[in-house]
């Protein structure tokens, strides 16, 4: 019978250089096989309790055996999450009270996430780093129909204008993926305010290094020195196989 994987994961959130209050908000518990970030809307009133109710949710929901129960009590959770921030704008009489969320779930030796804004989880593997969640902003559908180039996205002034949040709308939309991890997988799960401030090689190369806590210092610590315009935050996981003792082809970079 082949054995479970284990996980293992660090995070860290940061204020920055420049905001006040850190909107941001996360949760890392590889014991439950579950990550996630948040990120309060900036701009907009009580962020960080939107960021905070959507962890809240996440940590109290139910932990089903399989992958596939797993994501439909996130779901419920979320949708919950998204009528309580609705519910709490309606009191204060503000428009909205919003947050992005990007959650990642491992049950046995599967993967899944879900996500709505431009929070992202990127996928390090076979020494190649590919982003799993495609950001639902504005400027992100600009560039897939092709009136943007990637670098002309990265300095947009509508940068920042999400188009999907937790509290936006009545009805909570989320788009999700799967995958079957693989030992040596490591995962980040971060807030723009983190992936704004650097490219894909700075993050592979600091996941490259296959020790979550390291990597999760020092891509919070490299958005700090590029300006740290915004709330930083840092997910970092890791996948190991027990049964396997050896370098792995999957992540030439695990060190054992």
């Amino acid at each position: 019978m082949t054995a479970e994987l284990q996980w293992t994961s660090a995070s860290r959130t940061d204020v920055g250089l420049v905001r006040a209050i850190n909107e941001d908000d996360c949760v890392a518990l590889p014991e439950r096989g579950l990550w996630a970030v948040a990120d309060g809307m900036g701009g907009h009133s009580a962020g960080d309790l939107a960021s905070r109710t959507i962890v809240l949710a996440l940590e109290q929901m139910p932990v089903p055996s399989a992958l596939s129960g797993m994501l439909d009590a996130a779901l419920d959770a979320l949708q919950s999450a998204n009528a309580q921030l609705r519910e709490s704008a309606a009191r204060r009489g503000v428009r909205l009270i919003g947050s992005t969320v990007v959650a990642l779930f491992a049950c046995g030796r599967q993967c899944g996430w879900l996500w709505a804004g431009d929070s992202r989880i990127y996928l390090y593997r076979d020494a190649r780093l590919t982003q799993l969640t495609l950001d639902h902003s504005h400027v992100a559908q600009l560039q897939a129909q092709g009136f943007l180039s990637a670098e002309e996205a990265s300095h947009h002034p509508a940068q920042h204008l999400i188009t999907r949040a937790v509290g936006a709308a009545e009805r909570l939309r989320l788009d999700e993926g799967r995958i079957d991890a693989l030992d040596g997988d490591m995962f980040l799960l971060c807030s723009d305010g983190l992936s704004n401030e650097m490219d894909a090689a700075d993050i592979a190369a600091a996941l490259a290094s296959a020790d979550c806590r390291l990597a999760a210092d020092t891509l919070v610590d490299l958005a700090l020195q590029r300006g740290g315009r915004d709330n930083i935050t840092a997910v970092v996981v890791r996948a190991d196989d027990p049964d396997t003792s050896d370098r792995t082809l999957a992540n030439p970079a695990v060190r054992r």
